[in-house]
């Protein structure tokens, strides 16, 4: 008996789960070509990276100790509003994100929180 036929069944759940895997990663490079998309297309596509963003940053800065919190006690959220000044400023995702980094640390090393 060959290896194929032995494990006909991983090698084809193996293969189904590569296929599903890639298929997502795939289709839209390839049917979303840049060129060929309306303009009305591409200017909303330019909000997912956004949302994408404050989907995963907003319960960091908004939700602390496990409840929502936008008290002054909140040091995220106090990091997070000088931050989005520096970011509407440089433009610069790198420089928003190393500015609120240092801001938390240079916050914690004074004792402030």
């Amino acid at each position: 008996m060959s290896f194929f036929t032995e494990h006909s069944t991983l090698i084809c759940c193996i293969l189904l789960a590569s296929l599903v895997t890639v298929a997502p990663k795939v289709i839209p490079i390839t049917l979303l070509k840049g060129d060929r998309l309306p303009r009305v297309v591409k200017d909303w596509l330019s909000f997912v990276p956004v949302a994408v963003m404050a989907a995963l940053v907003g319960p960091d800065i908004f939700f602390s100790g496990g409840t929502f919190d936008v008290s002054f006690n909140n040091l995220f959220l106090m990091a997070a509003l000088p931050s989005i000044v520096v970011g509407c400023v440089f433009k610069n995702y790198f420089v928003t994100l190393a500015f609120g980094i240092c801001f938390v640390i240079a916050v914690r090393f004074m004792g402030w929180y």
